[in-house]
């Protein structure tokens, strides 16, 4: 007996895989701080353990709609009205288990064979996997940190064929951090405008936007793009809500009508008391996502300046996210302990076997030549863990 085809091809997340070594080595005893996956180190807020802990004890532990409960689609509409000036109907939105899930379900439900999605990179590990998975072809505009990261209309319009379908937009991005401006979402809606393609925007990031900038949705930007935009958000990053399996998304009502078609037959409703919970985080005191939001940008500016000590490490500074994405090219060729370092992943294994540090490749996300760091961490693990990877890149030589 074979598995299906698909399934040859099909690789584990990298993050989540690095995150499960790391968890492993601990569990083995070894003394190991993960760097590596993209998860808040702060606790979920008070008043929202406490929803969920009252919801359970008056019994709601059943099935609830498919789609989510209405009245947390009314609470995702309010927000999306009152933080993000978009306009949408409870029915435009869908409550899936997470934004990965809100994500694959789009995926199913846009992408035929042949079909062809654009994606900037570096890219979120899951992106163009799920286009796959689909049956799509994920069509990859590279970019660079002298780009910021970003692409403009006119790198854009030049990908532009006849199998395209749609595009992914993150900002801020995972894995770089990159935030676009209002202008270079414009600059990009002019050419959008101009097609029907689909677009996906990626807003999981939203709260965390440092150095006077704000994060803005492109789906703003142009009623009729607006048509042709889905916006995908979550609980899990905002409200460090990350283990609830909370996200959603709103866009055109036939679309979401078919993913909720799809999640009716694939995984029904995400947790009902989950789900008030959820209630409870839009519509609750706001408070700790902003505490998380300054001391990410605490965490940040020491990794960033730590990072750019070392030698053979250059790291721009991210606005959004909370993410460093050094470049570390420099570092190959290198050899400690009779290994040559020659691409981003040896660069990884070398830092969790020497240094007990646990990172990301940057071949994961499309980009070899850099590595992805969460400072999704204690200072205290920061500072530690930095210390060692400093020690352990001077072995090179």
């Amino acid at each position: 007996m074979q598995l299906a085809q698909f399934t040859r091809h099909l690789k584990p997340s990298e993050t989540l895989a690095i995150s499960a070594k790391a968890k492993a080595l601990r569990a083995q005893g070894r003394d190991v701080i993960d760097f590596s996956v993209g998860e808040p180190d702060f606790n979920t807020p008070d008043n929202v353990i406490q929803a969920a802990e009252h919801a359970m004890a008056e019994g709601f532990t059943k099935y609830t709609q498919a789609s989510g409960l209405p009245a947390l689609r009314q609470a995702i509409a309010d927000k999306l009205q009152r933080e993000n000036g978009l306009h949408y109907e409870p029915d435009q939105i869908i409550v899936s288990c997470g934004a990965k899930h809100a994500l694959y379900n789009l995926a199913m439900v846009l992408v035929d064979p042949g079909d062809e999605v654009i994606i900037p990179g570096p890219y979120w590990v899951t992106y163009p996997t799920q286009v796959e998975m689909a049956g799509g072809t994920p069509v990859i505009i590279p970019t660079t940190a002298a780009e910021g990261f970003k692409i403009t209309g006119e790198v854009l319009r030049r990908y532009l064929a006849p199998a395209t379908k749609g595009i992914i937009l993150n900002s801020p991005c995972n894995p770089t951090g990159a935030v676009y401006t209002p202008d270079e979402l414009q600059d990009l809606a002019d050419v959008l405008c101009n097609t029907d393609l689909y677009v996906i925007t990626d807003e999981i990031y939203e709260h965390m936007v440092y150095d006077g900038l704000r994060q803005v949705s492109i789906a703003t930007l142009s009623p009729e793009l607006k048509e042709r935009c889905i916006v995908i958000n979550g609980l899990s990053k905002s409200y460090s809500m990350t283990g609830w399996r909370l996200g959603f998304c709103a866009g055109p009502a036939d679309v979401i009508a078919a993913c909720g078609h799809l999640q009716s037959q694939s995984t029904s409703n995400p947790t009902a008391f989950a789900q008030i919970a959820a209630i409870e985080a839009l519509t609750g005191p706001q408070d700790s996502v902003h505490a998380m939001a300054a001391a990410f940008v605490e965490r940040r500016d020491f990794v960033v300046a730590r990072l750019n000590a070392i030698d053979g490490i250059s790291c721009p500074m991210p606005q959004g996210a909370f993410y460093t994405f050094p470049n570390i090219n420099a570092l190959f060729g290198r050899r400690a302990n009779g290994r040559t370092l020659s691409n981003s992943a040896d660069v990884i294994d070398y830092l969790l076997d020497t240094a007990g540090v646990a990172a990301v490749p940057g071949e994961a996300f499309g980009a070899d030549d850099h590595m992805r760091l969460s400072y999704a961490a204690s200072m205290e693990a920061l500072r530690t863990g930095l210390d060692r990877l400093d020690q352990a890149v001077q072995q090179l030589h």
